[in-house]
Parts: structure tokens; C-alpha cells; sequence
């Protein structure tokens, strides 16, 4: 029978850290009431593009598996794959939130005011605050 030995820890040896806690996001708020989170798991099937939106919350996200073409506001395009983070701003223009070829599954967070819906709204803030003066 083989038994385990146990040796002490030399002085130049370390112990493991048992938690380690890394900071992946930090993004400033405005000074919105936050009345609840909606936590979502959304997939995209391989190809398809999300199209060009915004959201009237805040969203952020987790990608779990795949990997996405993330692009904001007319900034660089960025390949996010799985345990990357992003963050969508309320009322800014997402141009691309596309599957690659693998599609993807990410949690998405949406930070809503009381008594708000999450709402995903094709097309720039412009377009759509545009709409709205030209219907009333």
C-alpha cells in the first residue's frame, strides 16, 4: 500500500491564494434610480447579427460560450469570447453585437428604473427620438 506523505511548506514555498477576486469591469453610472435587474441568458445562432440598436437601460453582459463581434458607437470592432465582459450604455448606438461562425450565449444584466422594461429598440437613439417627435 502507498501512503501519502505530508512535508511542511519551506520558507520559499507559498500557499495558493484560496478566493481570488479580479476586477474585469468597472464602469461609472449616472445617477439613475435603479428599481431592478433583469438578468437574461440570450443565444445567437451561428451568423446572425443582432443589427444595429440600443437599449433604454444600461446592459451589461458575461459571454458564456461562442464569441460575438461587439462594436459601440462607431468605436473599434472587438471579438468578445467566452468570460469576456462588455457594457452597453442606455441610449447609445450598438453598431454590432453579431455571432461569429461558433454563435454565442451571454447573460445580459439590464439595470432598469422603477417601473421599466428593458426594451432592445432597432436602430440609433437619434432615428428613434426622431420617430417619436414626428408621430406626436
Amino acid at each position: 500500500m502507498h501512503q501519502a506523505r505530508w512535508a511542511p511548506l519551506r520558507q520559499n514555498q507559498s500557499m495558493p491564494e484560496p478566493i481570488v477576486r479580479l476586477t474585469l469591469l468597472q464602469q461609472p453610472l449616472d445617477n439613475r434610480a435603479l428599481g431592478a435587474v433583469h438578468i437574461r441568458r440570450i443565444t445567437l445562432q451561428p451568423n446572425v447579427a443582432g443589427g444595429a440598436h440600443h437599449h433604454n437601460t444600461p446592459v451589461f453582459g458575461s459571454v458564456e460560450s461562442g464569441s460575438v463581434v461587439f462594436q459601440v458607437d462607431g468605436g473599434a470592432e472587438t471579438i468578445l469570447r467566452a468570460g469576456d465582459v462588455f457594457y452597453e450604455p442606455a441610449d447609445v448606438l450598438i453598431d454590432r453585437f453579431d455571432a461569429t461562425a461558433e454563435g454565442v450565449t451571454f447573460l445580459g444584466y439590464f439595470l432598469a428604473a422603477p417601473n421599466q422594461s428593458p426594451e432592445l429598440i432597432p436602430g440609433s437613439p437619434e432615428t428613434h427620438h426622431h420617430d417619436r417627435i414626428t408621430q406626436s
